[in-house]
């Protein structure tokens, strides 16, 4: 497969002009080479023209010359869109096809298009859109490591990608993909108690924001458990074991778990 193969992205809405954006203006990716397709071309004129990218209804069309199609669709979308595609003969020359969505199984996706389609399962993340995210990627049977790598390749310039088994992506969409809202709601709740104590809402909300993402970058960076940094805070007697004495009262730790729990539930039954 070559360096750069032709693309097609089969819906462009958040995620498919997050990616796009990525691929062209943080590593270079041809734009001429990308051909993005919606039922609705307009909503996303503007961010196509920005790029350089083709952007049409044609998903055949799009099918046809790509190397690698991306599908972007909504999971209850995916059918009609693969059945119509293979229909057509649009994926008779077997392009590797990697689908972001949730729920979704590679047998699935496997029913739905020509035999020996190569086939990757991908879950990324909404932080995609601002190059701080995080992919997990599950390659289906027959997948090569040259097809793999092209499949990653689509979102390193988005952030950190990770291969995992299938069998895991369920929890990965509950707690990657559906963890930036619970971290929002966090957040929101971190900035409230600055204002309770007397901080301007704006300076809570920066307060608050900025920490999440030192302590995050402290654990990436450092390898270390989460413990073991938050004992380094937690000093005898001190605030710090005192406000957490009152997160544990609220079982912080269960209803957190059991958030990622029933999310992990539901992202199964999307497909």
């Amino acid at each position: 497969m070559s360096q750069h193969p032709k693309l097609a992205i089969l819906g462009f809405g958040t995620m498919g002009q997050a990616i796009s954006a990525g691929l062209v203006e943080a590593s270079g990716y041809p734009a001429g080479l990308i051909h993005a397709v919606d039922l609705h071309p307009a909503a996303g004129k503007a961010r196509a023209e920005a790029l350089g990218i083709r952007l049409s209804r044609e998903a055949e069309a799009a099918a046809r010359e790509a190397e690698v199609v991306l599908l972007c669709v909504k999971p209850r979308e995916l059918k009609d869109l693969l059945d119509g595609l293979t229909a057509a003969g649009a994926l008779g020359h077997r392009p590797l096809v990697v689908s972001i969505a949730a729920g979704t199984t590679l047998a699935f996706l496997a029913d739905h298009t020509p035999g020996a389609t190569p086939l990757v399962r991908a879950m990324p993340n909404t932080p995609c859109a601002i190059r701080k995210g995080m992919t997990v990627l599950a390659p289906g049977k027959g997948v090569t490591e040259a097809q793999l790598a092209a499949a990653r390749a689509l979102f390193e310039p988005l952030g950190r990608v990770m291969d995992l088994d299938e069998k895991h992506m369920d929890a990965v969409t509950g707690l990657s993909a559906s963890g930036p809202a619970f971290m929002f709601v966090i957040l929101e709740s971190l900035a409230e108690g600055g204002v309770q104590c007397g901080l301007p809402r704006a300076v809570a909300v920066e307060l608050a924001a900025q920490m999440t993402l030192g302590a995050a970058s402290m654990v990436l960076e450092t390898g270390r458990h989460p413990a073991a940094l938050k004992d380094e805070v937690t000093t005898p007697a001190g605030c710090t074991i005192a406000g957490l004495m009152v997160l544990e009262d609220g079982r912080i730790r269960s209803v957190v778990a059991r958030g990622i729990e029933r999310a992990t539930q539901v992202a199964a039954g999307l497909g």
